[in-house]
């Protein structure tokens, strides 16, 4: 669309009827005479008016419409669709080069991301276990940190087991991801988790899925183990929100979910005081670090992995059982 806008009407004057003619310029060609030479004044200063007031008309529309419009995606060169609210969290975790960072202590970190989270859709939140790489992963790790600094915000929590809502008997599944696991748990790298709460109110939780070892930790090794409610990371005195301890697997469980083995001892290096320290990100998605602590007492705290992502599995709904 074409389209030319007068500052005055004192402006307008200075063009003769033909070159008005050709200043109007379509989609307006109802506004252009059949015969521009038998164009009176008043017919030109009517036609004026309405093209002015069409010409505003349409502004406002584009204005206030446009948005309505607006996708929550972008479909990139490939055909694969990007959302735009996956990309903030991307974005803010890794912001491109060119753009100066906000000042830290003009806001709360943790707070924007865990809003941006928040924004998500549950159904979609899955994704960000293929968009956050290992860097990433402990990027987020790190900017949950400053979470314990907003009070308010300390309290939230990313699972109803962890904030005293749920329900006696509730159980939960979890995606988690991370990579640089020792060979022989190469597993870890992916793995799926099951958090449920007893009748007593205690909570525990097993890994129940084992990407291409699947159905190992199902027969072999259990890994069952203990979540408690700690407050830092015992090896480097870092604020979390709980921890799963593994121990030695040997659980006295009085109970636990149908289908559920019972609970053995842990294989190496399972069984050499294993601890995943876990922080709150958002709603339904929280990191950890999984430590090695060893049993004896000049054992030197290790590392399992990189920093693990998890994101709840709302596929499964929070069930009883």
């Amino acid at each position: 669309m074409s389209a030319y806008c007068f500052s005055s009407s004192s402006s307008l004057h200075a063009y003769s009827n033909r070159e008005f003619i050709f200043l109007i310029k379509p989609p307006y060609p109802h506004l252009q005479p059949l015969n521009h030479l038998k164009l009176s004044t008043t017919q030109l200063n009517l036609r004026r008016r309405l093209y002015s007031v069409r010409r505003i008309n349409t502004a406002v529309f584009a204005v206030h419409a446009s948005p309505w419009d607006d996708k929550p995606y972008r479909i990139l060169p490939g055909g694969e669709i990007s959302y735009y609210d996956e990309s903030d969290v991307v974005s803010f975790l890794d912001p491109p080069k060119q753009l100066i960072p906000l000042d830290p202590s003009s806001y709360n970190p943790a707070a924007y991301l865990w809003k941006k989270i928040e924004d998500i859709p549950e159904e979609r939140r899955h994704r960000l276990l293929t968009l956050l790489n290992s860097r990433l992963i402990t990027r987020a790790w790190e900017v949950a940190g400053t979470r314990y600094d907003n009070s308010k915000l300390a309290k939230q929590s990313s699972s109803k087991l962890f904030s005293g809502e749920a329900d006696a008997k509730l159980l939960e599944f979890w995606h988690c991801r991370t990579n640089g696991g020792p060979l022989a748990v190469a597993w870890i790298n992916y793995f799926r988790t099951a958090l449920f709460c007893c009748i007593d109110g205690q909570t525990f939780g097993r890994v129940i899925d084992a990407s291409v070892f699947r159905g190992l930790s199902r027969s072999f090794a259990p890994l069952y183990f203990t979540v408690r409610e700690v407050n830092e990371v015992m090896s480097t005195e870092e604020p979390c929100d709980v921890a799963y301890e593994f121990g030695s697997g040997l659980l006295d469980l009085q109970e636990y979910p149908q289908g559920f083995p019972k609970p053995d001892k842990h294989p190496w290096p399972f069984n050499d005081a294993v601890v995943m320290y876990v922080r709150n990100v958002g709603p339904g998605v929280m990191v950890g670090q999984a430590w090695q602590e060893g049993e004896e007492l000049n054992q030197v705290p290790k590392k399992l992995c990189s920093e693990i992502l998890m994101v709840k599995d709302y596929a499964n709904l929070d069930q009883s059982w």
